[in-house]
Formats: structure tokens, C-alpha cells, sequence
């Protein structure tokens, strides 16, 4: 399962529902405090509910809305074929009507500030009185029904079977309206939501060093996280479950020995007491490997490590889990959410570790979602990746994905540009360099005003030239060691980089 689309609504910044498309690869991009590293915050609270790295906080909820709750909703795609719902009994999840008009899986989670509020699957879902709300009713209910109204069914004691047996028998009149079914209104109903919590993928979200605290050793230490991995694979869960059994199994005839000894000398006693054995299924084997973690010869934890290290691991980490989930075909869903990766590293260590998270974007069942800064990261992409965080014209969030640039590689400074009109000297080079590398510098500046401009020779001698504004912006930019020339103003620098912008794209339109 992956991630397809997230809704946010009341939750901090995000007022009115705020909808945001995601693919294998997601990368948030915006000024500070603009409410990137908001949305990867609502998806640990969604999928951890308060107990992975974000905490409830009552000031989660919009501070200007009437309401005190905020709604997280995550609709998934690639979707199992089977899934059970009650009891052991495969179905799917089309079959229940639990999908919505799209087909996905859709799960809305309301919070209160202080605890998930309520779970509900918005679905595409029958509405006849005569078949509605058949997940909500026991096994006896159903059973009524179908006896009722003579509808053939080939087992009585399966729920699912049961279910599909009515809506077929009111296939010409389901009635099918979206709605959104509570999986925490009764005990059916929370039976179902613990089937389908297990199939939803593991969260891991990986803060920026801001927020480094000594109990977030869970998120610094990748090892950590590979337990909470391992765990998912249903063959080593059986095998697990089978040990937990056997124990379970001689528990019980040690408890019984001893009571049935005790009965021999005090009956009363004996036949008040019984055995307190957890169930197999109960038994949390990642608790047993809470203490897995990398340190140092001088056992120095990683988050004691400095920052630079503890990125640099991290790095190796995905660059280990790209090589070996490819290995493995590994089926486990994951979600790797990174902010900021770029943090504490070198140039050279922000390519390695980009590359390897796009290769680790391609395995299957995992996602990546990051926030950055960095224009080394953003040049690596491909546009359809990218997302704008920026604030409308009526002062709401606004998230949207970028078209294709005018440069040939994804550009931090061009997206800044088109998305918030930032002027830099950076995009500025940028485009000079791609005018100049076409070989259109000629034809770019044929025509243009002149404006003059002392050069210095290699003889120190100065020489009066006349550039265009083009060319005299970069020649002042370039060599900050000659001070003979004013310096160009803000509206200058705008005005060039958006006459390169109309020249390239009359260019390429030619080209077309």
C-alpha cells in the first residue's frame, strides 16, 4: 500500500481541507516556516497515533476555527487482493464496499488534541436500509436476514461470506452513496479496524537535528527502526507465534500441576486461582529488542554522536536498505519522511544520499517523503516530484505540483522564482549559463541597450567596455574584485532574469 493523496483540515496552519498528491518520491519545498514539515508531522500522528516522534497537542488545532478537532485522511492505492476483515476468512476489501469512488482505500482520523477522536473508512458504500451498515451487525443479525428474506448462502458462519450473499441478493438496488463507516462504533467494528491496521505501512518520520533529544534514540538509530520492519513479515511472525504458543502451552501445564497439587491440600484456595498466561498473539517480540543500537568502541550512543555522524549513518542506512529491500523483494509497506536531509552534510554526501534515496523510492512498498532546502537535492529530480508549499492570495496554505522548468535539470532557484518570485543572483547565473551554453549569447543580446563597464586587463590596466545589462550583471557578479563599476540594483537583476526567461522560452518555443 502507498500513499495517494492526504487531506489536512484544521490542523495548525491548514484551516480549510488542504489536499496533497504524493507519489513514490515527494519533495516539499518552500521558505521556512511555510508548513512543509507540517505535513510529514499529521502523518506521524496518523499513522502512530501520539506514540511515534509527535506528540498530541491541543495547539494542533487552528488557532482561528471554531472547531476543537482536526481531521488527518489518507487515501491509499496498490492495494492487497486479499485482506481478512473478521475471523480468518480471506476477502477483499472491494468485495466489502470499503473502497471510494477512486477505488482506494480512504481512512479519516479525527483528533482532539489530546487522543485520536474517532476512525472512520470513507467509502463508495450500499445505503439500502435492506443492506446498509452490514459491518456493524453480529453474526446473528446477518444470519436473521438471510433467513428472513430466503437468500441463498453457502456458509452461515462466516461474516464476510455472509455480507456478499445480501448485497448480491440487492445488487439491482445497493443504493451506493460515499459515506463514512465508523471502525470504532462497536466491537465488530474495532475487530475490523485491528485487521486493517495491519496492513497499513509502517511510519518513520526523521526529524531535523533541531529537534534531537536523547529519547528520540528510536529515530537516530536505524537499527531501531529495522526491528519495527522485521516484525512485519508474516512468515517470521508464525514463527513466532508458534514459540509463543509452545510457551503458552507448557505455562499452562505448570500452572495446572500446581493447582492441582494445591487442591489435594487446600480445595478453596486451589478454585480461586487461575492461570494469567498472555495469549501467543499478545506477545510484542520488538519490546525484546529494545536495546539493539550502534555505538561506538567507547559505547557513545548515536544520539550523542555530533550531527555530521549521525546524518552520515543515517545516509548508509538508506543506501543498506535501497541494496537490500531490492535484494529481497521485501513486501513490507514503508514510509520513510526526512526533513531536511541535507542537514550537516557535505555536497558530495547530499548527492550520494539523494541518489540513494530515489533508488529506494523504486522498491517496491516504500515511499519517500522529504522536505529540503538544498539545490543540490532539487537539482537531482524530476519536476513531477516537487511540491510547492506557499500561502494564496486569501492567506491560505496552497501546495501545488510545478510544471517543467525552463532550464534542462530541476532548478531550487528557478522553483523559488516561479513559485514566489524570488529574484537571486544564483538563477540569474543559471540562466546566463544555459544562453551561453546553447550558443544563443549573440543572438540574445543583438539589439539590447549598451551600458559601459570598466574592465580590468591582466596588466591592471583598465579598459571601457559596453555590455548589455545581461552581461553587465554577471561580469560584476563574477568579479567582485573590481570595484570600477556600481553595483546593479534589485529591479535590475529582476529585469534581466525575466528578459533571459522570455528569450529562452520563444526559443524553445521554436523549437516545438
Amino acid at each position: 500500500m502507498k500513499i495517494h493523496k492526504v487531506t489536512l483540515t484544521n490542523f495548525r496552519g491548514y484551516k480549510d481541507p488542504t489536499t496533497i498528491d504524493f507519489g513514490n518520491l515527494t519533495v516539499f519545498v518552500g521558505r521556512n516556516d511555510i508548513g512543509k514539515s507540517t505535513i510529514l508531522e499529521a502523518l506521524d500522528l496518523f499513522f502512530n497515533d501520539g506514540k511515534g516522534v509527535i506528540k498530541y497537542d491541543e495547539g494542533d488545532i487552528n488557532v482561528s476555527s471554531d472547531s476543537n478537532e482536526y481531521i488527518i485522511s489518507v487515501s491509499f492505492r496498490d492495494l492487497p487482493d486479499a485482506v481478512i476483515i473478521d475471523a480468518t476468512f480471506q476477502t477483499s476489501l472491494t468485495d466489502e464496499f470499503l473502497l471510494n469512488e477512486d477505488g482506494e482505500l480512504e481512512i479519516v482520523k479525527k483528533f482532539n488534541g489530546k487522543k485520536c477522536s474517532g476512525i472512520m473508512i470513507r467509502a463508495y458504500h450500499p445505503t439500502n436500509e435492506n443492506c446498509a451498515d452490514l459491518q456493524l451487525k453480529k453474526k446473528n443479525d446477518l444470519k436473521s436476514i438471510i433467513q428472513q428474506n430466503n437468500i441463498p448462502c453457502d456458509n452461515l458462519n462466516v461474516n464476510s461470506i455472509m455480507r456478499r450473499a445480501i448485497w448480491t441478493h440487492y445488487s439491482d438496488n445497493l443504493q451506493l452513496q460515499t459515506i463514512d463507516i465508523d471502525v470504532t462504533a462497536g466491537e465488530d467494528t474495532k475487530k475490523i479496524w485491528a485487521n486493517l491496521s495491519s496492513i497499513i505501512p509502517v511510519y518513520s518520520l526523521f526529524q531535523s537535528d533541531r529537534q534531537n533529544s536523547d529519547k528520540d534514540t528510536e529515530v537516530q538509530d536505524p537499527l531501531k527502526l529495522a526491528v519495527s520492519q522485521f516484525f512485519q513479515d508474516a512468515e517470521l511472525q508464525e514463527t513466532l507465534n508458534q514459540v509463543a504458543a509452545q510457551v503458552e502451552q507448557k505455562l499452562k501445564e505448570v500452572s495446572e500441576r500446581t493447582l492441582s497439587k494445591l487442591r489435594e491440600m487446600d480445595p478453596n484456595v486451589a478454585n480461586r486461582l487461575k492461570p494469567n498466561i498472555p495469549q501467543a498473539t499478545s506477545v510484542k517480540w520488538a519490546k525484546v529488542f529494545d536495546g539493539v543500537s550502534l555505538s561506538s568502541d567507547e559505547d557513545i550512543p548515536i544520539n550523542k554522536r555530533g550531527s555530521g555522524v549521525k546524518r552520515l549513518i543515517l545516509l548508509n542506512f538508506f543506501r543498506a536498505e535501497a541494496e537490500r529491500r531490492q535484494e529481497e523483494g521485501n513486501n513490507t509497506g514503508i514510509i520513510y519522511a526526512i526533513e531536511e536531509p541535507e542537514t550537516s552534510q557535505h555536497f558530495a554526501n547530499q548527492k550520494i544520499l539523494i541518489d540513494a534515496l530515489i533508488e529506494l523510492s523504486n522498491a517496491p512498498n516504500t515511499q519517500i517523503i522529504l522536505t529540503t532546502h538544498s539545490g543540490v537535492i532539487v537539482k537531482h529530480l524530476q519536476y513531477n516530484v516537487i511540491r510547492i508549499v506557499d500561502i494564496n492570495d486569501n492567506g491560505d496554505k496552497h501546495i501545488s505540483q510545478i510544471q517543467a522548468g525552463l532550464l534542462q535539470y530541476p532548478s531550487l532557484n528557478e522553483v523559488n522564482f516561479t513559485a514566489f518570485g524570488e529574484v537571486t543572483e544564483e538563477y540569474h547565473d543559471e540562466l546566463y549559463g544555459f544562453i551561453y551554453g546553447q550558443g544563443w549569447m549573440n543572438d540574445y543580446e543583438n539589439g539590447k541597450p549598451q551600458r559601459p563597464y570598466v574592465q580590468v586587463m591582466r596588466d591592471g590596466s583598465l579598459q571601457n567596455k559596453q555590455h548589455t545589462l545581461t552581461h553587465y550583471i554577471r561580469d560584476v557578479q563574477h568579479h567582485p574584485e573590481n570595484t570600477h563599476n556600481p553595483r546593479y540594483t534589485d529591479q535590475e537583476l529582476a529585469q534581466s532574469i525575466n528578459e533571459m526567461r522570455a528569450y529562452i522560452e520563444a526559443k524553445l518555443a521554436q523549437e516545438v
